[in-house]
Parts: C-alpha cells; sequence; structure tokens
C-alpha cells in the first residue's frame, strides 16, 4: 500500500513539473509574442485610437442624439460643416452609410446617377443605392488618374425623354481607392460642377479620403469640396477615430439625409463618445495625413530596391506591388511568413490579383518601415 501511494506521488509530480515546464515555456512565448510590435498595413482602416482620444472619449459630455441633445455630437457636425463650407452636417456610422444616406435624400427611386464604373459606391457598397433607393448606376470607365473624362460624363447624361431614367446626381470619389490612393484635384472637380449645374444634376464626393487629397495637393479641404452639394468623409481609416463619418451639405438635403440614416438605422443615443474622438480626428490629426505620405514614399523606395518585387504605384498613402515572375513563392505564402515569422501583417488586395496593397497611417513610422522593408528582403533573398 505505502509503494502504491509512492509511486502515485512520484508520477503526479513528475507530471505536475512537465505541465510547469510546458506553462513556463508557454509564457515566454506569450511574452515574446506581446512585445513583438505588430506592423498591420492591411489598410489605414486598421488605425486605432490615440491616447488622446481614449481619454477625451472617457470624458466625453453626452446626451441622447436622436433628440439633437447631444452637445459633442452637435459641435462636432458644426464644425465639420464650417471645415467644409457648408451649412450642416450629420454624424453617420460609416462611409457606406453616409454615401447611402446622401444618395437616398438626393435622387428619387428610378432616378439615374453617373458614377465611375471602378468607384467605392458602385463596387464595394452592395448596390445599397438600387436595393434600398431604386437607384440606377450609369457607368463610366475611370481613368488612370481617377477621372471620368469629361466628354463621357456629358454623354451620359440622358435627354428629356420617357423612354430613359432621369439623370440625376453625379458621384465623385477624392482619393480614389480602386485607382491607387489617386487625389483628385479642385480644378477637376469644378469642372464636373459646372456640368452638373448647366445640366441641373447634383454632385456628390465620397470623400472617405479627402483630407488625404488636400493634403496631397497642400490646398484647404473647401477647395476640393467647392463644387459639391454633398461631401462624405471618414474620421476613421487615417484620422484614427474608432469609427463614423461625416456627411455636409444643405440644411435642407442634412434634413432629408438625418431621415433616411434613421430608416437605415444610423440613429444613435450617447454618440458623443465616438464624437469626442471625432473631435480630436477633425481638429489635430487631418494636419499630420502628410506624415503617412512621407512613410508610405519612404516605403516604397526601400521596397523598390528588393530583388524579386515590383512596386506598381505609390500615392497618398497607398501603395501597390507585385513579385516579380521569377519568385516561386506563392503570393500567399509570402503574406504568411511575413505573419508568422515578424508579425507584419499584409494582404493580397482583393480588386487585382496578384497585387499586394498596402496603407500607411499614424501607426506606422519609421521604424516600422526599416522592419518591414528587412523582413521582407529576409524572406525575398
Amino acid at each position: 500500500m505505502g509503494d502504491h501511494f509512492v509511486a502515485h506521488a512520484s508520477l503526479l509530480l513528475s507530471s505536475f513539473a512537465v505541465l510547469t515546464s510546458i506553462a513556463s515555456h508557454c509564457g515566454i512565448r506569450i511574452q515574446r509574442a506581446k512585445r513583438m510590435k505588430t506592423i498591420d498595413l492591411r489598410s489605414d482602416t486598421v488605425s486605432h485610437p490615440t491616447a488622446e482620444m481614449r481619454e477625451a472619449m472617457a470624458n466625453a459630455e453626452v446626451g441622447d442624439d436622436v433628440y439633437h441633445d447631444d452637445p459633442t455630437v452637435n459641435q462636432l457636425e458644426a464644425d465639420a460643416a464650417a471645415i467644409f463650407g457648408k451649412e450642416a452636417a450629420v454624424f453617420v456610422t460609416s462611409g457606406t452609410q453616409g454615401n447611402l444616406c446622401a444618395l437616398l435624400a438626393h435622387c428619387q427611386r428610378g432616378e439615374s446617377i453617373i458614377i465611375g464604373d471602378a468607384s467605392h459606391i458602385f463596387r464595394y457598397e452592395q448596390g445599397g443605392m438600387a436595393q434600398l433607393g431604386g437607384i440606377i448606376p450609369h457607368t463610366l470607365p475611370v481613368q488612370s488618374d481617377a477621372t471620368m473624362r469629361l466628354c463621357d460624363l456629358e454623354a451620359a447624361i440622358n435627354p428629356d425623354d420617357e423612354h430613359k431614367p432621369v439623370t440625376r446626381l453625379v458621384a465623385l470619389e477624392n482619393t480614389h481607392n480602386m485607382a491607387g490612393g489617386v487625389p483628385i484635384s479642385a480644378e477637376y472637380t469644378a469642372q464636373v460642377a459646372e456640368i452638373a449645374r448647366r445640366n441641373n444634376l447634383i454632385l456628390h464626393i465620397d470623400g472617405a479620403r479627402i483630407f488625404n487629397a488636400a493634403a496631397a495637393f497642400k490646398v484647404d479641404v473647401q477647395e476640393l469640396a467647392a463644387g459639391a452639394d454633398s461631401v462624405t468623409f471618414c474620421l476613421s481609416k487615417g484620422l484614427c477615430a474608432p469609427a463614423g463619418s461625416i456627411l455636409v451639405g444643405d440644411r435642407s438635403f442634412i434634413r432629408r439625409a438625418r431621415r433616411a440614416r434613421k430608416v437605415l438605422g444610423g440613429s444613435l443615443r450617447q454618440a458623443g463618445v465616438l464624437a469626442a474622438a471625432g473631435m480630436i480626428a477633425l481638429h489635430k490629426m487631418r494636419h499630420r495625413l502628410v506624415d503617412d505620405h512621407a512613410h508610405a514614399q519612404l516605403l516604397a523606395e526601400g521596397l523598390s530596391e528588393i530583388p524579386g518585387l515590383v512596386i506598381k504605384s505609390q500615392n497618398t498613402n497607398f501603395i501597390f506591388f507585385t513579385l516579380a515572375d521569377q519568385v516561386a513563392m506563392p503570393l500567399d505564402d509570402f503574406v504568411n511568413r511575413l505573419r508568422r515569422d515578424y508579425n507584419v501583417f499584409m494582404s493580397p488586395y482583393s480588386g487585382e490579383r496578384g497585387v499586394i496593397r498596402l496603407r500607411t497611417h499614424y501607426w506606422i513610422d519609421r521604424a516600422a518601415i526599416a522592419k518591414v522593408i528587412s523582413a521582407v528582403s529576409a524572406i525575398l533573398s
């Protein structure tokens, strides 16, 4: 009996020692993982709030936004309208919701809009204009400079003919996602606005990253929005807020947009918690976007020197690249190795096979860029 007990005790102590060793080893690995900072270049949507934003959110003065009595939301909307030179603004949950609110407020069922065939509204917003608004897209080719040809645009405007849908609106995107982050100039926007005015059309700008365009051209954002009847822009992405977008326009339009927001389930209650971060995004973060552009250029230059990697384009905070034909490694293996071995996150671009899109943001600094270049070089060497 005693020998049997001793044997069991010995086995238990041995098992405990093994488990302790495993736990210790796992603990070391967890600590190492914590120490290895993630470098996430998949999109600027992965940016997270700054410490200042988190503090502002914790201390935000709030009310019920449905009753229009959230002071932080009210201030954010008023400030956004003033910055864009418009009469009013409404806080929405996302850029997609903001664009859809705009189209529902501007257009009736059965009316048509002129829009780029590579635009985010047309490609990546689930056809909400048609699903929920009965709005018909008339698509035009997007050129390499992110514009639609003016002659194509004028030709796409339907005459007053009972056989055709009424053309109601023209939509631009600035900066343009699928064109590689290319910014659209104030001069081009003014030309489109003139065509719209002559033909009694509305001009809407999907300006998710319009502050990046302003930074690229070194102009005030009002210049880029001057001819537009409405503009959406994101507080997240490069501006680092955790969520939310703003839609600006005249007061009558914003009243209609609020009704659209309501039916889409976008009316929030104590939204000042989010708007507090949005205030910092609007007033501070937009002024540092030039840093993201400089970091994207620096990263593109470093990657271009690595044999086996081909830079396709670099604009604003966007970089597109491919692996050269002589590189035998599949793109997915390349991406997986970067994540597994170096904690560098990239992803293949859904818009073009064999291409990777990178986007710099607040959390990608020069030290991170050096690590990315070193990691890619090591994998392709």
